[in-house]
């Protein structure tokens, strides 16, 4: 019996131990779909969940790109929340205690546009009402002239005003 409860002490020690040795935070940006870089390696896009078992203190290097911003650079440390599972592993094995700070859970990183693209933008949003415009013009003539019902009218209005 005394065994047995040695060796169910050790299990869950051990699954403490392995489950705080990780840590997780997930990198956001403004605007989404940047393309994530950590320590100088393409690791794909945001939002983008990253998971790893380095010691307290380390440090990640990330650089957001997306075209029409400006490259934005930050790093993160592995010190941001205390890790109570690894301090309670710490009790039952010393070098858990390498691991007892975590990552925060996640990260928004706001990118600015190149003031030219914020422009384009601006444009093409302008361009796209104006459109818009001209579509429900064009709608309602074809309306006034009898050649579409008022559902149709009403439909492709709605369709259009949504787009």
């Amino acid at each position: 019996m005394k065994k047995q409860v040695q060796l169910t002490a050790i299990f869950l020690a051990t699954i403490i131990l392995l489950a705080s040795c990780s840590s997780t935070t997930t990198i956001n940006s403004t605007p989404s779909k940047a393309k994530v870089y950590l320590n100088g390696e393409y690791v794909g896009t945001t939002p983008y969940t990253h998971r790893d078992t380095k010691i307290v203190g380390s440090s990640t290097l990330v650089k957001l790109k997306k075209e029409g911003y400006q490259d934005f650079e930050n790093s993160f440390s592995r010190d941001e929340e205390t890790d109570v599972g690894a301090i309670i592993g710490g009790i039952f094995f010393l070098f858990p205690f390498l691991w007892t700070m975590k990552y925060k859970p996640s990260r928004t990183y706001e990118m600015q546009a190149i003031e030219g693209h914020q422009k384009k933008i601006e444009g093409e949003k302008k361009k796209s009402i104006l459109s818009k415009a001209d579509q429900l013009r064009e709608l309602k003539a074809l309306y006034d002239d009898g050649l579409i019902t008022k559902e149709e009218y009403e439909k492709e209005r709605k369709r259009i005003l949504e787009m």
